[in-house]
């Protein structure tokens, strides 16, 4: 048994469609069978509401009098892309105030913007013939610009992962605040509402297909940016009118120590026109898996700690290693639920019809990682390899003599298998020879909790160590742990200097 597109659009125009959400199908499946579901379900509306960076809006502001070109464009200080015509602009969710930083970015102007609010724009131009002006301020609503199009080029990802933090700091990233020590796990997305997860093959989803978007009708492009559906990450995207558009679906957001971010919500209709549509619509959270990954190792292939399904995600409590984390979603589902709801409305009071993809995406792409031909500078191309080190059973003269030889004010502790299992500093010296009768070896003044970095580390990487702990130098290990080089900030003189080539 199959129906056809028109067939379902005609009983949506005759009003005697039958529409769920993604969230009722699999318990009508589990009732009626697959063909009974086929029979009497036409429509599965889908919801996602959840931070969405890679969004944005082209907009046109209409010729001044006398005219200019804009080419540094500033709305509510937020600096916009002009490089596209005369009086036209794109900008971006995650671009910051310049004035108020990272308080204030494009997706809060976006959202002023639809929530009636006036807006600056500032513009420069050099000038030319044409366009004689070189400066304008104005205030502008949302009525007062032409065009105000969405176009996102990444929205409604398949799936994401989740987050942990197994260092001993907190963390601060685009998957939210990761407490130390596997403090939290977060995760986000909406699970069986998720569109691409009712299509993982892509058969009713792509260009041209009437979505929902933050309120308003909008339409798929075309795959998005990133697109990975190989390994479960497909994305979209998507396009829409800003007029239209309502705050309660698309909220501005800043993640702590990270950046600003825009909230979308977004919703495809899936006609269910065979068997296949039908099973893929049934997906429950417990069928779709999750990996839980290690955040707190800054690399591209961070460890994978479990899998995990958004069923466990969602009950709030996930088990590793024996023993129980704390979840906490970064996106709504109540938002996704109603989004779902508000798209079941909209097409059962024939608001919008559906129709199959003018152009295919594809399922089975796999995106690849940024072709490097510059490797940046890594630990080993600047640390000091003439490393002095000292045994932990030592007396603490002994490490002052190091000390005072040198030239460095860390002195790397070692253990009879010549691993480190410390560090002492001119200053921890200092002290023990003003208090001589508290300490007399170097295991007793030494720091335990050494912050350390390796060969093949990238330099920004260290950097940002040195940073984030305050400190000064970093002692380098192999993967037996002992000590190979020391980085100081002296080494990165020397780079930042321009004396490291390549």
């Amino acid at each position: 048994m199959r129906k056809s597109i028109n067939q379902i659009n005609q009983r949506i125009r005759d009003g005697n469609a039958k529409v769920v959400t993604a969230e009722e199908m699999p318990n009508i499946v589990a009732e009626l069978g697959e063909v009974g579901a086929l029979k009497e379900v036409d429509v599965v509306t889908t919801g996602t509401f959840g931070a969405m960076c890679s969004s944005g809006a082209f907009l046109n502001f209409g010729h001044a009098e006398p005219p200019i070109r804009m080419e540094r464009i500033w709305l509510n200080d937020v600096e916009a892309y002009g490089g596209v015509a005369a009086v036209d602009a794109y900008i971006g969710a995650t671009q910051q105030s310049t004035t108020r930083e990272d308080q204030y970015g494009g997706a809060h102007v976006i959202e002023d913007l639809v929530a009636g609010k006036a807006v600056e724009l500032r513009a420069l131009s050099h000038g030319t013939d044409c366009y004689p002006r070189r400066t304008i301020t104005t205030e502008l609503l949302l009525e007062n610009i032409n065009q105000a199009i969405m176009c996102n080029p990444r929205n409604a990802y398949q799936r994401y992962n989740a987050a942990i933090n197994t260092t001993d700091k907190t963390l601060h990233t685009y998957m939210g605040t990761l407490l130390p020590d596997c403090g939290n796990i977060t995760f986000s997305g909406s699970g069986l509402l998720n569109p691409i997860s009712n299509d993982p093959k892509f058969r009713l989803i792509g260009s041209g297909v009437p979505i929902f978007l933050c309120g308003a009708q909008g339409m798929v492009v075309g795959e998005g940016t990133q697109h990975s559906p190989a390994g479960g990450f497909g994305t979209l995207m998507v396009t829409g009118d800003m007029k239209n558009m309502s705050q309660d679906f698309l909220r501005a957001a800043t993640m702590f120590g990270y950046g600003v971010t825009l909230y979308v919500g977004l919703g495809v209709p899936l006609p269910v026109i065979d068997i296949d549509i039908v099973r893929s619509t049934a997906v429950r959270d417990e069928d779709i898996s999750v990996d839980i990954l290690d955040y707190g190792i800054p690399s591209r292939n961070r460890p994978l700690l479990r899998k995990v399904s958004y069923a466990e995600l969602r009950n709030g409590i996930v088990n590793l290693n024996g023993e129980d984390i704390r979840t906490s979603s970064l996106s709504s589902f109540r938002r996704a639920r109603l989004v779902a709801e508000t798209l079941k409305d909209w097409i059962n009071n024939k608001k919008m019809e559906l129709c199959l993809p003018t152009r295919p995406i594809d399922p089975i792409k796999q995106v690849r990682p940024m072709h490097e031909t510059i490797q940046g500078p890594r630990v080993l191309d600047i640390m000091d390899t003439n490393v002095d080190s000292i045994r932990e059973n030592e007396e603490i003269k002994t490490a002052a003599q190091h000390l005072l030889k040198g030239e460095t004010n860390h002195l790397p502790v070692i253990n009879q298998e010549r691993k480190l299992v410390g560090i002492v500093t001119t200053f921890d010296i200092s002290k023990a020879v003003v208090n001589p009768q508290k300490a007399n070896l170097v295991r007793d003044i030494m720091k335990k909790k050494v912050i350390t970095t390796t060969p093949n580390e990238a330099v920004d990487i260290a950097v940002r160590k040195l940073e984030q702990h305050n400190i000064s130098a970093l002692p380098v290990v192999d993967g037996q742990y002992r000590i190979v080089g020391m980085l100081t900030a002296i080494d990165l003189g020397k780079l930042f200097g321009g004396r490291w080539l390549k």
